[in-house]
């Protein structure tokens, strides 16, 4: 409602921040309102008056305003194939003048901003009225990208609008910020969540614990969804991990580890299979942070049932293993490991080696002197 708002009443910003943890629809809503600022034929629906005229005066309230859907604009841009619509990620650094033997970099590098984004925002729009420029993780923009941002963000062209998705504001510069309208995303209602994993036709139990794991991010919840459908196993693997780590003990980390590093090739391999336009390292990085974030889950319903013996945990299907290792960890223990697991998802955004990661998790997580299952 609030783009609604600024499009009805010709205030669109030149630059916006669509701020929120992965997976909760900023870019789907990016691309929605990319459509609408290209479409020639908007429609505005009860209450919106044209900003031009005296009743735009009047107390009537913004409704709703949309694309046309059927205006060549639209079309061209749900075929993916419209000219004024710039998708920008670091995996198009392979396309870059001096960059077609290079490998996807943790960062998004200057050559991709450069080329991409302010070599493009130079030239005027060719079907629409405006040009919208959609980056991806511009969390992972480096100072020097962001530095070169700069320029086409204080002083933009009119017909240009930039929209950075970002899961990690504090990542950004606060010159990059102050030069940004910034919308905040919040989470999914669970609900919604559920109603969307129903449609794959996944059992029961599975929806509900890929729902409740996703804590609000429909897009991972229906990427678990999609390697369940393809036969990854990923529901089993996550019994298995459950209960592993209640029978685990100090001397064998190291062989759980093995095999959780065994998993994750497993799952990368399917998962790259599945999407082809994300690079197999930033996959294997999304594998080995699934694996994590069960483990979290795992910790979380620890402090839950300690704390206030909640019904409503993750691993409602494992209860009773659960409670086994509540009866091993007070919650300041298992709030101690589930930092440690934060700690552990940045090693990964680094590229610390993957079995260094899990054989550190698992030997902090199984210490002998507290966890006697």
């Amino acid at each position: 409602m609030l783009l609604q708002r600024a499009f009805a009443a010709d205030r669109v910003s030149h630059a916006y921040i669509f701020a929120g943890s992965q997976g909760i629809g900023k870019f789907k809503t990016a691309r929605e309102w990319a459509k609408l600022l290209l479409c020639k034929g908007a429609v505005k629906e009860n209450g919106f008056a044209d900003p031009s005229s005296a009743a735009a005066a009047s107390p009537l309230p913004l409704r709703r305003v949309d694309s046309c859907g059927s205006c060549q604009s639209c079309q061209l841009l749900e075929a993916d194939s419209h000219p004024d619509f710039h998708k920008v990620y670091k995996e198009l650094i392979q396309f870059t003048k001096d960059g077609k033997a290079n490998k996807t970099p943790v960062d998004l590098p200057i050559d991709v901003i450069r080329e991409f984004l302010i070599e493009k925002v130079a030239t005027r729009p060719t079907l629409s009225e405006r040009k919208v420029f959609v980056v991806s993780e511009a969390e992972k923009l480096n100072t020097a990208s962001q530095n070169c941002l700069l320029k086409v963000l204080e002083e933009p062209p009119k017909y240009c609008c930039i929209i950075l998705l970002c899961t990690r504001l504090e990542r950004l510069l606060p010159t990059t910020k102050s030069r940004c309208q910034i919308v905040r995303f919040g989470p999914v209602d669970q609900g919604r969540i559920i109603e969307k994993l129903k449609e794959t036709g996944l059992e029961e139990n599975k929806i509900q614990f890929f729902a409740r794991l996703a804590q609000g991010s429909i897009g991972q919840a229906c990427q678990w969804a999609n390697l369940e459908l393809a036969d990854v196993n990923l529901y089993q693997t996550k019994k298995m991990l459950v209960t592993s780590l209640v029978g685990c003990k100090f001397a064998g980390a190291l062989d759980l580890a093995q095999k959780l590093l065994d998993v994750t090739k497993r799952i990368s391999a399917a998962w790259s299979d599945l999407d082809k336009t994300t690079s197999k390292t930033d996959i294997n990085r999304r594998a080995q942070k699934t694996l994590i974030q069960i483990i979290i889950s795992v910790l979380y319903d620890v402090m839950k049932l300690n704390v206030t013996g909640d019904r409503e945990i993750i691993n409602f299907d494992q209860r009773e293993q659960v409670k086994k290792l509540a009866g091993c960890l007070d919650p300041e223990q298992a709030g101690q490991r589930i930092a440690h697991c934060y700690r552990t998802l940045r090693w990964i955004d680094s590229s610390v080696n993957e079995r260094l990661v899990f054989e550190q998790l698992l030997l902090n997580l199984v210490d002998s002197d507290i966890m006697k299952v």
